[in-house]
C-alpha cells in the first residue's frame, strides 16, 4: 500500500510539472527550466514525456499491478535527471533546490520499488 502511495505522489507531481512545460513552456522556463537558450519544442518534449512517467505510475497504482516495473523504469529515468543535474550544476538552474527535490524524487521511487518487490515476494510465496 505504501508503495502505491509513493507511487501515487509522484506521478502527481510529474503529470503536474509536465503540463506546466507542456502547456505554459515560458513560465516552466522562467522559473524552474533557466537554462539558456529557451527552447519551446524541448520544453514541449520535456513536458510530455514528464506526463508519460505521470500516468504510468498512477495507472500502476490505481489498477495495483504491474507496478514493480513502471516504479523500476520512472526510477531510471529520475536516476539519470538527477545525475545530469548534478553533472551541469555548473551551467544554472536552481541547484540549491533541483538536486534535493529530485535526490527525494529518486528515493521515494526506490522505497516504493523495495517495498513493492517485497510484497511481491510474499504473495508468491502464500
Amino acid at each position: 500500500m505504501i508503495a502505491r502511495v509513493l507511487a501515487s505522489v509522484v506521478g502527481v507531481f510529474y503529470l503536474l510539472s509536465g503540463g506546466w512545460a507542456l502547456l505554459f513552456p515560458s513560465g516552466f522556463y522562467s522559473t524552474v527550466a533557466t537554462f539558456s537558450p529557451y527552447n519551446v519544442h524541448l520544453l514541449h518534449d520535456v513536458g510530455a514525456f514528464q506526463i508519460g512517467l505521470g500516468a504510468s505510475l498512477l495507472a500502476a497504482a490505481i489498477a495495483g499491478r504491474g507496478l514493480a516495473p513502471v516504479l523500476l523504469g520512472v526510477l531510471a529515468g529520475s536516476v539519470l535527471h538527477l545525475i545530469a543535474h548534478v553533472m551541469d550544476i555548473h551551467l544554472g538552474g536552481h541547484p540549491e533546490t533541483d538536486v534535493p527535490i529530485l535526490g527525494l524524487i529518486v528515493a521515494a521511487l526506490a522505497c516504493a520499488l523495495v517495498l513493492e518487490l517485497r510484497a511481491n515476494t510474499r504473495a508468491r510465496k502464500s
